[in-house]
């Protein structure tokens, strides 16, 4: 299921992609940081260097003089131009083109393969960004924030709502919901100044004589329990005591307790199978690492996360 959805949004991503870049987007208005190329048909004597739009939202231009530019398409400032010029120009053409985008930065954050400052160059949804972003990491977590600067406008989200400072807007999207499709109002229209948040998902630890010991991410889900934590570190190895093992739990700032698990048990179906909470460690003991303490298997921790994180 979980890799069913992985391959989805790996679609929607690719066909995000392909329409960004193959895509011809007229709707693009220009402000302030923008680089624009001003031709002259059939007048390569007069040359216009690129330049770029002024933070108050205005260009300067060789015999055109100060135009704003600011909220115009390319063809609307083209228009413009041709007006100035006439004046030293019979019938000019104009064509006006965008060599730099920089007046509509998203800043698309934490576990995605290409984190970092991205151009909207016109109307974006969700979905197109993240494409930008080459998409989610494994270890994404449940959701997608989402801020907003108030003055760019709502975020159509019933959760939306405004911070403290009354200046942002944040909401959340399930990335479980964008994923598979279910919530499609969720794929919405980017903004400006947007900033898009992916955290990491919480982990569980599983450690000790199994074959595949490290953190493995949440993700969609919102727990799982001491046998699905196995199964994922791909069961135990030969000479493990299961009926010995324990779960070590954060308890916030104090130190964490120990939990008795018999996992011979469970596997018998002779005790339920117990859920685990986010941070928590199973560890699976052998004959000599019983009595193993606390300390150590916090090492085993960083060493394990530090070496990889497991995805599925």
């Amino acid at each position: 299921m979980v890799q069913q959805a992985r391959w989805r949004i790996g679609i929607l991503l690719a066909g995000a992609l392909c329409s960004t870049v193959f895509g011809q987007n007229t709707s693009y208005l220009l402000g302030p940081g923008d680089q624009i190329s001003v031709t002259l048909r059939d007048r390569k004597e007069i040359e216009i260097k690129p330049t770029v739009i002024g933070l108050d939202g205005t260009v300067e231009l060789p015999y055109a003089g100060r135009l704003r530019a600011e909220g115009l398409s390319t063809e609307q400032i083209a228009r413009e131009i041709e007006s100035k010029l006439t004046s030293v120009v019979r019938d000019p053409k104009v064509t006006v083109e965008v060599t730099d985008y920089g007046s509509q930065p998203v800043s698309v954050l934490g576990a995605v393969n290409r984190p970092g400052v991205v151009q909207l160059r016109g109307r974006k949804s969700l979905v197109e960004v993240l494409s930008l972003a080459e998409g989610l990491k494994t270890e994404a977590g449940n959701v997608i924030k989402i801020t907003r600067v108030k003055s760019y406008g709502p975020v159509p989200l019933t959760n939306a709502k405004e911070d403290v400072t009354g200046q942002y807007v944040t909401a959340d999207v399930s990335i479980k919901g964008l994923l598979s499709g279910s919530a499609p109002e969720a794929n919405i229209q980017i903004r400006p100044h947007d900033v898009i948040t992916v955290p990491r998902a919480e982990l569980i630890y599983v450690l000790g004589n199994v074959h595949k010991p490290g953190g493995f991410p949440l993700a969609e889900r919102e727990s799982m329990t001491v046998l699905q934590a196995i199964a994922l570190a791909e069961g135990v190895q030969p000479g493990a005591v299961t009926q010995n093992c324990k779960i070590l739990r954060s308890t916030g700032a104090g130190p964490r307790t120990e939990v008795a698990v018999d996992v011979k048990k469970m596997l018998q179906n002779q005790a339920p199978d117990q859920p685990l909470l986010p941070n928590d460690i199973l560890f699976i003991p052998n004959n000599a690492s019983r009595a193993v303490g606390l300390r150590i298997l916090e090492a085993g921790v960083q060493m394990a996360t530090g070496v990889v994180i497991w995805g599925r």
